[in-house]
């Protein structure tokens, strides 16, 4: 594949380039938000600083795999919501989530959420302001007023309030007294694409600032019914958050902030992949829809009425404050409650036909608090302590309709399952983690984590089956409704310690090594549907530890700077939802694994005003062992369709190259141009490994302009996603034990847009 091969080349010649830098050059000071007009004139890079390690510092000096993202560099993604990360960073893959409007499903590394259901944990944590959101539900986030974003790779622990395997996203918003000013934006695209933006911030006095933003989303969606002309995949979000910060005095500064999230959205809806089939309890298995041929043409069929969509009231509110005690000790405290309501439907099989539609309403509140102490002594010392706590409750109602699973020789059985449960989850943590620069220029950092989860679920679901007659009228249907319930309550411990050794070899060169072991907690089968399975509902936690490699460097004249990371993690007790029997959905430990992998990230300043940038990620997942039944032959289930050959979402190649130069012109304007090309290797989209629910690779191109005016007040931006209009996957709902049921999503068409911006200082 030549992007591949020619993003290796970059990316490798970047990173190769920084390791051979040794001189000292003074620091670029840091621009969150650097301004096109800048760029016109640029011969260097830009500083970035990061809070990674829950304390500013040059993204070159932190020994984590990390990647960051200013509210620019996320304009030039083209990037409204936060999967529009999908190729930004290497060995991440991040999309709309499992056929709803509201959600996202994150893996990094190999590492992620196999399961949408909400008794599973993320497997990569998610946090805006510092605050942990501890559903992918409401996680796909709308960036409207952002700072930064920084994604880690690798488990998160001793810094982190919430424990977490694969990795975290860090979402930071703008700062009342940093980000004073304000801007509004309107954009317009096809699809019927209209959005709008506006961000506010100002002093009130000399002590208090205060900002207010805003979006208004709204698309009509790419998948429409073919028959019916109702569009699909659509978005109506309107998004608000406020902020007020206080510095009363220099030893003391808070920030209180609340955000408000609605959405109202049709469904989303995929095709299926695998003939569709219902069974006949006379006749056998009938089929109702063939697997479809060629490309997906975006037209689409459901079961579910026009009122039947998806709906999200996402609420929140925090309080951070921080106290300098003395000059080497400050205290933080980081208050948060969040609230989310969800009525979503779900066409699963994406048909015409009633195999597995479902309503998911969910009401999930949480409530945190932390508290760090950090301590600097100005030197060679630093190192933070802290303390977590949070507690979520998650009552939800769930119906599956299912009346065309099963007939009686032609004759319909209805079919409905009503599900209520109740999950409460308590975390509580202690960790510790400390920086020592023992001698000059080799530092060693060390933590550890205490972790106690809790959890309590309570389950009860009622199946309810109706027929006119069984085996064509000869006999009676018989009463087959049954209620199953259970409660359980266990908790789960851990010790998750953290160490890395770091080495500069001059200014502009460092180089470190590192271990940590990530955690993520047991829980209870959402999907326990019989007797059997109520007995025994629950699943142990999942283990990995990660060692890595890696080389940080820049120019000694500032205009290359690129990094290096290999790496080894060893993830046990992974926990796998298969699909078993009709309406039988177990959750094993299953599987233990080997993740290997390269990390390649870089940019250079061509010349005057030309900027190139490259990642590249090399990932080699593989099982060590799958304990699973069905492979057995001598198991009644056995499926020989099903192997486990391949990790979900675990590409082996990703990689991306982007370009853009900036143009002074006569009147004192700016013209920018810019594109990337993005690749990613083939990725199989479920557990099971079904053939037909994999993704071969393929490669998207993106294409934008902007135009500043010469004071910077206005913008015009334009471009295009996916200028070749490739059709690919990039989702999947494999229940094959239920009609066979195996749905892809995909990602968007070609799609372009005109946005027009007015900045106000």
């Amino acid at each position: 594949m030549n992007y591949s091969t020619l993003g290796l080349a970059i990316a490798f010649g970047l990173s190769t380039f920084a390791a051979q830098a040794q001189q000292q050059t003074p620091a670029t000071p840091v621009a969150d938000a650097p301004a096109a007009g800048a760029a016109r004139d640029a011969t260097t890079l830009d500083g970035i600083t990061v809070t990674a390690r829950r304390r500013t510092e040059s993204l070159q000096d932190v020994p984590v795999a990390v990647s960051a993202f200013g509210e620019e560099q996320l304009r030039d993604l083209q990037a409204s919501n936060i999967d529009g990360l999908q190729g930004a960073v290497p060995n991440m893959n991040i999309v709309q989530g499992r056929g709803s409007a509201n959600s996202v499903n994150v893996f990094i590394r190999g590492i992620g959420q196999p399961d949408a259901l909400q008794t599973f944990d993320p497997g990569v944590g998610m946090y805006v302001d510092d605050i942990y959101y501890s559903r992918i539900n409401g996680a796909l986030f709308s960036l409207f007023d952002v700072q930064q974003v920084e994604v880690l790779r690798g488990p998160q622990g001793t810094l982190y309030g919430k424990n977490s395997t694969g990795g975290a996203i860090k979402v930071t918003t703008k700062n009342p007294f940093d980000d004073t000013g304000g801007a509004v934006e309107l954009t317009a695209g096809d699809h019927g694409r209209a959005e709008g933006r506006f961000y506010v911030s100002g002093q009130l006095s000399d002590t208090v600032a205060a900002s207010v933003a805003g979006a208004w989303l709204t698309h009509d969606g790419f998948v429409r019914d073919r028959d019916t002309g109702r569009d699909y995949n659509d978005d109506d979000t309107r998004a608000l958050r406020a902020k007020v910060a206080f510095e009363p005095g220099e030893t003391f500064r808070a920030t209180l902030s609340f955000d408000h999230t609605r959405q109202d959205a049709s469904l989303s809806l995929g095709r299926p992949t695998a003939p569709l089939v219902q069974t006949d309890l006379l006749l056998g298995p009938v089929l109702l829809l063939p697997a479809p041929d060629g490309e997906f043409d975006f037209t689409a069929r459901t079961s579910l009425g026009p009122g039947q969509g998806q709906r999200l009231e996402h609420s929140g509110a925090s309080l951070s404050m921080e106290w300098d005690l003395s000059p080497t000790w400050t205290m933080r405290s980081i208050t948060g409650y969040r609230q989310l309501e969800t009525r979503s439907f779900i066409d699963i099989d994406a048909s015409e036909f009633e195999l597995g539609d479902v309503l998911v309403a969910l009401d999930q509140d949480q409530v945190s608090q932390e508290f760090q102490w950090l301590f600097d002594n100005g030197s060679n010392l630093q190192a933070t302590f802290g303390a977590y706590y949070m507690r979520e409750n998650v009552p939800s109602y769930q119906e599956a309709y299912a009346d065309d699973l099963f007939a009686n020789g032609g004759v319909p059985v209805s079919f409905l399952r009503t599900i209520a449960d109740d999950l409460t989850t308590e975390s509580v943590a202690v960790f510790a983690h400390s920086n020592w620069e023992f001698v000059p220029t080799w530092t060693l950092a060390a933590g550890l984590r205490w972790t106690r989860d809790r959890k309590e679920y309570e389950r009860s679901t009622s199946t309810f089956w109706d027929s006119e007659s069984l085996f064509a009228g000869a006999l009676p249907f018989p009463v087959l409704n049954e209620t199953v319930g259970f409660a359980a309550r266990k908790s789960w411990t851990a010790f998750t310690p953290s160490v890395s050794l770091q080495k500069h070899f001059s200014d502009n060169l460092m180089g470190y090594v590192s271990a940590n072991r990530g955690f993520k907690s047991g829980g209870f089968n959402g999907r326990a549907n019989s007797s059997a399975e109520a007995s025994a509902p629950d699943f142990d936690p999942e283990f990995v530890w990660t060692y890595e490699l890696g080389l940080k460097g820049s120019s000694s004249d500032n205009r290359l700077r690129g990094s290096a990371t290999a790496f080894w993690s060893d993830y046990s007790d992974f926990q796998a939802r298969v699909s078993q029997d009709v309406g039988t959905f177990p959750v094993l430990n299953a599987a233990e694994l080997e993740i290997k992998g390269i990390e390649f990230e870089g940019a250079a300043v061509l010349g005057t005003g030309t900027t190139l940038s490259g990642q590249l990620g090399y990932l080699d997942a593989q099982y060590k062992r799958f304990d699973d039944f069905r492979l057995d032959p001598d198991y009644p289930g056995f499926d020989p369709t099903v192997n486990h050959d391949h990790v979900p979402f675990s590409p082996e190649w990703t990689a991306r190259v982007a370009l853009q130069q900036a143009i002074g012109l006569n009147n004192g304007s700016t013209l920018t141009l810019g594109g990337d090309v993005s690749y990613r290797s083939r990725t199989w989209l479920s557990v099971d490994n079904r053939a037909n629910l994999s993704q071969d690779a393929y490669t998207l191109v993106g294409l934008f302009g902007i135009w500043d005016s010469p004071q910077f007040v206005w913008q015009v931006r334009s471009g295009v996603r996916n200028l070749t209009d490739r059709t690919y996957m990039v989702e999947g709902q494999e229940f094959a034990s239920v009609g066979n049921i195996q749905t892809a999503y995909y990602g968007w068409p070609r799609d372009w847009y005109v946005s027009v911006r007015y900045n106000f200082f």
